[in-house]
């Protein structure tokens, strides 16, 4: 017989209902059959004070891995109706690289509240981690992991990997350095279980093929965990010391921000730092006005361009009618290109010194449309006017295209050589310089045809 899971609404509705009723067993049974990003969805769906008594009623290592699931805002609800006790014991629970994390979103008042809660421990992990700068390897790193010696045996090595390895952030990998914590191999937890007890970890680890530095883009360990295909990363000094490891989880959470930062600056929108839905009309209208009035002036000259070319349109009226459809198509063009070119460079698939080779190519590219959606467009003008008025869309198609798909090929490296993301090269910032320059060259060529 089929039983229909409840949808997280229903749940919500059916913890509501059991919290007014004061049925804490129940409530308990219910969050128990659930996981943790469930709970966590969960949570996010109830109100203060509810929220609240749900989250104090969960196991106490549950609690631990929700609340390091939750976003940074439902984290702060939660913190601030908790005791300085709870708050402690909650802390102290996290691992490093999370409550890093929850420090850099909270207001510094706050920041320096909680600090005075840690022990002198954790308090240290803090300050080394928050000292790196932002959106660095470092603030992502993790101190728990699992290190062993290159003379130890391995019957030693696995004896303090179940020691050490329950509050290690994963025992997949473990790290061998020397009595100075310099990184010198790497070891998979399967070598280690598969070789005889009385091998040495010299005679089974492996070179470090990879490594990243602690003030190293986030980006960089994104791209180095997606090239070497494994699930963690030391993280070193400029000395070679091992400092930490970025585990895959941590990777995951960069490259979900990186993307929807991309996705926000191609949609000319400065990127959103939280969620969505916990944005005022006031913020969201703050992210993209700039952008929009930016866009208002560069469009401004379009129009001063058809203005400069009012008796070029009344000598022939129906050049008006083909404005539309050669400024949409160069648009079009040139935002293929700019996207094609932007995530080429976002994935090292193409170098910032590569312009010249990307540059002929994407000619040939645009000579290919460009004829091609000449002859469609040299027929619509014959339909509309005459011999010439098709010689002239047709031609102006032909450069539009070309040059529009130049445009957008080349910006994204131009904002790559002069330091900022090439994400920039935005669809509608593309697509307002290709009109301009469009109706110059329709114009330009209309002129030059009609000798008007």
């Amino acid at each position: 017989m089929h039983v229909e899971t409840p949808t997280m609404e229903e749940l919500r509705e059916q913890v509501r209902f059991l919290v007014d009723e004061h049925d804490w067993l129940a409530v308990r049974r219910l969050l128990a059959e659930m996981s943790v990003p469930e709970v966590a969805d969960l949570l996010e769906g109830v109100e203060m004070p509810e929220r609240l008594l749900v989250f104090r009623l969960l196991p106490r290592d549950f609690s631990d891995d929700v609340f390091s699931y939750l976003d940074g805002p439902e984290q702060d609800v939660i913190l601030g109706g908790l005791t300085d006790r709870e708050t402690r014991r909650l802390l102290a629970s996290m691992a490093p690289d999370d409550r890093t994390e929850l420090f850099e979103e909270l207001p510094g008042e706050i920041t320096q509240k909680l600090l005075n809660l840690l022990d002198a421990g954790d308090l240290a992990e803090v300050r080394q981690l928050l000292g790196y700068p932002e959106e660095s390897v470092g603030r992502l790193a993790t101190t728990d992991y699992v290190a062993i010696r290159p003379q130890w045996t391995v019957a030693h090595a696995l004896e303090h990997i179940r020691q050490r390895g329950r509050d290690s952030e994963t025992i997949d990998v473990v790290y061998v350095t020397d009595r100075t914590w310099h990184l010198e191999g790497v070891c998979e937890l399967r070598r280690l279980i598969l070789a005889e007890p009385d091998h040495l970890v010299s005679d089974v680890m492996e070179p470090v093929h990879t490594r990243v530095t602690a003030f190293d883009d986030q980006e960089e360990a994104v791209r180095e965990m997606q090239r070497h295909d494994t699930v963690a990363l030391p993280v070193v000094d400029s000395a070679g010391v091992l400092i930490g490891i970025v585990t895959a989880d941590d990777v995951f959470d960069v490259l979900e921000e990186e993307v929807t930062e991309d996705i926000h600056r191609t949609a000319s929108v400065q990127p959103l730092r939280q969620s969505y839905r916990r944005l005022s009309v006031f913020d969201l209208y703050g992210k993209r006005i700039g952008w929009l009035a930016i866009l208002l002036v560069v469009n401004l000259v379009s129009s001063q361009v058809i203005s400069a070319y009012e008796e070029t349109l009344m000598a022939a009226i129906a050049l008006a009618f083909f404005i539309p459809l050669l400024i949409a198509t160069g648009g079009n063009t040139g935002s293929q290109s700019a996207m094609m070119m932007v995530r080429a460079l976002v994935t090292d698939d193409v170098g910032p010194g590569q312009w010249a080779s990307t540059f002929v190519k994407e000619l040939g590219v645009g000579l290919m449309l460009g004829v091609t959606l000449a002859g469609g467009s040299f027929f619509l003008g014959l339909f509309r006017g005459d011999w010439r008025i098709g010689v002239v869309v047709g031609s102006s198609m032909a450069a539009i295209v070309v040059v529009s798909n130049i445009i957008g090929m080349s910006l994204p490296f131009l904002f790559t050589k002069i330091g900022q993301d090439p994400t920039v090269a935005s669809s509608p910032l593309i697509t307002s310089l290709a009109d301009v320059t469009g109706l110059l060259i329709y114009f330009g060529i209309a002129r030059a045809v009609l000798q008007i």
